[in-house]
């Protein structure tokens, strides 16, 4: 669906939803690519896909709806099967005697139209809605996994040819190890475990033997959940099913195996990645899921906005230097300079990237793995890749001083280089590559900005709102400079002028049918720390983490800790979630 062009544009305007000179430049791109102003003003961050779809509803004079939270009447919105209501995002939701009501995220779909007319013979009344109502009201189609699949998989495993721990398991051939993976009710199993986990939102799949069960879990938004327990006899084929689709060695379970497939789900891929260690029960699994849909992610959708936001431009339109990213396992750091990489990628620079692994493949970027079992390491390629002409190479993780001596060499060649590093904070970042015999002024010539990031869960729409006690306010005032995100909400207009701590309303996760604990999605916490020139001196210096961190705190920079409660003043997560984050 799209709109008169001009129309949005004075919209916008009039709605003051975006300022003159981005509407310029999102004319500009569009013209360039030959497509639609309103597809370039999301792509750049300018608007959200949400806000384009009630702002095109508007002009049309279609009818928005918003579902989100809504629990909807199963008998109606079944009328249109699952996989013709995922695939073509349309959902019914209200029924009268003549007429169904269905949400669209695009109204021109005729094809979709015409079927449900066919299929419940009424008039349908087509209306839009966003992204988060098809997601909330697509999860009802799905009972919990217990509730609508505990019956068959209890059964299903019930069938499984039972196999003794140790002894006779460990003789077992790979010719009968593979037909118990390609045994139906193992099969069945195993879809079914990935499938829910897909439509969960689970980042992580546990498969875990234990002395009398095997536990599922899935990680979702960071926190382990009990997904299934099946009988223990059940573990042997499922191990060896994962491992059939990941091409690994059935009969080896004494030494840890890495391997991945893919599978299709609805209109998106998801790639798993796979880890196998022996415990002393048996083979555990451990499968990441990743989701092939980088495209849709922004620096702003990412949770980056103010002056850290400009900075990571301005670091990114320069041709050297390095742009770093810290933070513990799990916390978005490549996601982070994914979506770097993709606002860089433009047909006049090579970028390539060394990975381990490569979680996500990117259109026109070179993108190689790591395979140190062939002496195939970072450094080496590294040192691979500056013979490639790049102009921006991303190193996925910064480990040892060779490779940290590499990426700074490659920087000061006239390469942009991106990478990580494991440190808690963004001033860490320095002493840990000084640790790794970096030279200091070596660095001040190279860094220019580092990243520290964590990751906190969403507040789901149905919240508790309170407003926050002044003994409160002044622990919080012991971790944080309220009175610095006092003047940030006023800054983006968050908050009104005159508005303090004593009025602005902060929320608690309020469980639901909808969310179970109160949380839905997740969204990054940052920090970014610019090396200005005082920053410089004390890398000279090798100042500790401590004293950079508090030169860059005076000079503007927000902490982690700030931009959570930044967030959370929004509404967007509560203050014991950015807590909870910050002490991990």
């Amino acid at each position: 669906m799209k709109v008169n062009e001009k129309q949005l544009e004075e919209f916008l305007l009039d709605a003051d939803l975006v300022s003159t000179k981005r509407l310029g430049e999102a004319w500009d791109v569009s013209l360039k690519s030959g497509g639609y102003l309103g597809d370039a003003l999301v792509k750049r961050g300018d608007i959200t896909e949400d806000e384009l779809r009630k702002t095109e509803a508007y002009i049309l004079g279609i009818p928005f709806v918003n579902l989100k939270g809504e629990k909807l009447n199963f008998d109606v919105l079944s009328l249109i099967p699952e996989p013709i209501a995922r695939n073509n995002n349309i959902i019914a939701f209200k029924k009268t005697s003549d007429s169904l009501e269905v949400a669209m995220l695009d109204t021109d779909d005729l094809a979709a139209l015409d079927f449900v007319k066919k299929k419940v013979n009424l008039k349908i009344l087509p209306r839009l809605t966003d992204t988060e109502s098809i997601k909330s009201a697509l999860l009802q189609y799905q009972k919990s996994l217990k509730a609508e699949f505990g019956d068959i998989i209890e059964k299903e495993a019930g069938t499984i040819k039972e196999v003794r721990i140790g002894g006779e398991d460990d003789t077992k051939s790979e010719e009968e190890l593979r037909k118990l993976a390609e045994d139906l009710p193992v099969i069945r199993i195993v879809d079914t475990l990935l499938h829910h986990a897909i439509l969960q939102g689970a980042s992580d799949i546990h498969i875990e033997p234990m002395e009398d069960k095997v536990l599922v879990r899935y990680r979702i938004d960071g926190i382990l959940h009990d997904a299934m327990t099946l009988p223990r006899h059940a573990a042997s084929g499922i191990i060896a099913r994962v491992k059939v689709l990941a091409n690994l060695k059935l009969d080896e379970k004494r030494l840890p195996q890495d391997g991945r497939f893919k599978i299709a789900e609805g209109n998106q891929r998801v790639s798993f990645r796979v880890s196998i260690l022996p415990t002393y029960f048996g083979e555990k699994g451990v499968l990441r899921l990743l989701k092939e849909d980088t495209e849709a992610f922004t620096l702003e959708t990412l949770g980056f906005h103010g002056d850290g936001l400009e900075q990571i431009h301005r670091a990114t339109k320069q041709r050297t230097g390095m742009v770093l990213a810290t933070g513990p396992t799990g916390s978005g750091k490549t996601t982070t300079l994914y979506t770097i990489l993709s606002i860089l990628n433009s047909p006049d620079v090579n970028i390539s990237t060394i990975e381990d692994p490569i979680e996500y493949q990117i259109p026109r970027v070179n993108q190689t793995q790591v395979k140190p079992e062939i002496g195939y390491t970072f450094a080496n390629g590294l040192r691979a890749l500056v013979r490639q002409d790049p102009d921006i190479i991303m190193v996925g993780e910064i480990r040892d001083s060779e490779t940290a001596s590499l990426a700074i060499n490659a920087s000061l060649t006239g390469h942009l280089v991106l990478s990580t590093l494991h440190t808690n904070s963004a001033s860490g970042a320095i002493p840990r590559l000084i640790d790794m015999e970096a030279e200091p002024f070596l660095l001040v010539s190279t860094v220019r900005i580092i990243i520290g990031q964590r990751l906190v869960r969403r507040l789901c729409e149905e919240k508790q709102k309170y407003t926050i006690r002044e003994d409160d306010l002044l622990k919080l005032a012991e971790h944080a400079d309220m009175d610095k995100v006092l003047a940030m909400l006023r800054e983006e207009k968050i908050v009104g002028p005159k508005e303090s701590w004593k009025s602005i309303p902060f929320y608690k996760p309020k469980p639901s049918k909808v969310c179970a604990d109160g949380y839905g999605g997740r969204v990054g916490i940052h920090e970014v720390l610019h090396v200005t020139s005082t920053i410089e001196k004390l890398i000279l210096q090798e100042a500790s983490s401590t004293d950079i961190e508090a030169q860059a705190r005076k000079e503007g920079m927000i902490t982690m800790l700030e931009d959570g409660i930044f967030k959370a003043a929004q509404g967007i997560t509560s203050l014991e979630e950015v807590f909870r984050v910050i002490s991990e």
